[in-house]
């Protein structure tokens, strides 16, 4: 905390940045931008010129798919590029900023894009930004013990095809700012579970519950913590139409997504790591 936050003479902000951006982090998200990207230009030219540039590839992208430009509009020389994007990234809208961060990340070269997703999650956590990038995705999240949740569940199924992609689903119709679909988030975060579930127990069909039974016939498991694990799956399991009244519910919050995500990606990686200590090998 600096002097003049300590004295009072600036007040410290306390209010997580979910529907606006302050000066601060703007213009610190610029500069994980150009530490990033555009300091990364590794044949810059001696005459500028962008055609000769490692960033050309990238800006054609920008101007076709994000700006929509015509191609012939593209600046000549890679600075003049780069002071195109910076007005635009100055001057347009807060959420318009994660747009085209997010963009980056998608399209960027990997080392690039790795660099702006680290150096963003610092800025974006220093600066008390609502939203973190998780894989290249930029999500609102209101702690590091969800993002963590969420991030080693993806992780820990990068092998496993069916609950990686169920999770990657999910992630995405919550992420979706413009329109968002919590209910079939939730559907995906579910069956994420349901197909960590049914690779452990070798059934198409089975549930979290035959996939406890497996794990405690071959491990210790608290009766407790079984039992709680079941009563909270419960709530969304197909048992007395429970999912279904869940999944008609027609007021149906981000907050609501989000806790089941984090819960799901829970129940992933609790799933994967019962199974290693019982020597069952997902597959």
């Amino acid at each position: 905390m600096l002097f003049s936050q300590r004295k009072g003479l600036k007040p410290v902000r306390s209010a997580i940045q979910t529907d606006d951006m302050d000066r601060d982090l703007r213009n610190a998200l610029w500069d994980a931008v150009q530490l990033a990207i555009w300091d990364e230009d590794t044949n810059p030219g001696y005459y500028d010129y962008l055609r000769e540039s490692s960033l050309n590839w990238l800006f054609r992208i920008y101007w076709h798919k994000y700006f929509k430009k015509p191609m012939d509009r593209l600046p000549a020389k890679t600075a003049e590029a780069i002071a195109a994007v910076r007005q635009y990234f100055f001057d347009c809208e807060w959420f318009e900023v994660y747009d085209f961060i997010e963009f980056s990340a998608n399209h960027a070269e990997d080392h690039q894009a790795d660099q702006l997703v680290k150096l963003s999650n610092l800025v974006l956590e220093r600066e008390l930004s609502g939203y973190r990038f998780i894989d290249k995705s930029i999500v609102q999240i209101s702690s590091e013990e969800e993002i963590e949740s969420i991030e080693s569940a993806l992780d820990n199924t990068s092998l496993l095809k069916g609950a990686n992609a169920h999770l990657r689903a999910a992630l995405d119709l919550l992420s979706d700012r413009k329109s968002p679909d919590y209910r079939n988030s939730i559907k995906e975060a579910i069956s994420a579970v349901e197909s960590i579930s049914q690779t452990i127990t070798g059934d198409a069909k089975a549930s979290l519950g035959s996939a406890l039974k497996e794990l405690e016939k071959r491990s210790a498991m608290h009766p407790a913590l079984k039992a709680s694990l079941s009563s909270l799956y419960g709530y969304t399991s197909d048992s007395d139409g429970i999912r279904h009244a869940l999944l008609d519910e027609p007021r149906l919050s981000f907050t609501d997504a989000k806790f089941m995500l984090v819960a799901c990606t829970a129940f992933v990686n609790y799933l994967i790591g019962k199974s290693a200590e019982s020597g069952i090998k997902l597959s």
